[in-house]
């Protein structure tokens, strides 16, 4: 995504490390954590599914959903009639406290023992309080950037919402201030005592991709793949 939207990133902080806080430096492996202003920004950028954490009634409830980022501003667009982002709209409520999550994993990482199978992985965790969006132009901007997330270039490929679907999408924003990212490389990491045990060891890389698109039964023939498509 682009950053033209937030000076946080354009200007001269842009490569100025998030602060680390008490909930953003992990009790585990803290080697692997990482406040890299430009690290968060890619990880964030390589995909379009989070997770969003919230505590509902007491108990703790994680959804999977889709966000777009604009500088330093995440957005998540639901339901207006969707309880969490009511929530974000209460006069008396400053937002809603939330935890938003995303990870990649790039290989299977196989030990000679099965306590040091592990992942290697990038992830962000981003902790802070949603607040609703209601100025028209940015719920505009924070839409167009939910579905260039996901598919660059779609967004002026497909018509905008109209006044009854924008009635009942509501949108929210968290800001990237309480951020970090932790990011596993490598190998294994087997005992001493294990490097002479007959199994196979080493890491099993993952990739995305995408297949040939399929078009919809009712597409006009004479509508070719756009070129955004055979960019991914």
């Amino acid at each position: 995504m682009q950053d033209t939207a937030s000076p946080a990133t354009t200007g001269p902080g842009a490569t100025t490390p998030y602060p680390p806080t008490e909930r953003t430096v992990p009790t585990r492996a803290k080697e692997r954590a990482s406040y890299d202003r430009e690290l968060v920004h890619s990880i964030l950028d390589e995909t379009y599914l989070c997770h969003l954490g919230f505590v509902r009634d007491g108990a703790p409830v994680v959804l999977p959903t889709m966000f777009g980022r604009v500088g330093e501003h995440l957005y998540v667009h639901g339901s207006t009639g969707s309880r969490p982002l009511r929530n974000t709209r209460a006069a008396a409520d400053p937002g809603l406290p939330v935890c938003l999550t995303v990870t990649h994993v790039d290989a299977l990482v196989l030990a000679r023992s099965a306590f040091h199978h592990s992942l290697n992985y990038r992830s962000v965790v981003v902790h802070g309080t949603a607040v609703a969006v209601t100025d028209p132009e940015e719920r505009r901007i924070a839409l167009d950037a939910i579905v260039e997330q996901a598919v660059p270039g779609r967004s002026r490929d497909s018509r905008p919402a109209n006044t009854k679907e924008l009635a009942a999408t509501a949108v929210i924003r968290l800001d990237l201030d309480e951020v970090s990212a932790k990011v596993r490389t490598g190998g294994p990491d087997d005992e001493p005592e294990d490097i002479t045990l007959p199994h196979w060891t080493g890491i099993v890389p993952l990739t995305r991709g995408y297949a040939q698109p399929v078009p919809a039964d009712d597409l006009d023939p004479s509508i070719t793949v756009p070129d955004y498509l055979h960019a991914l």
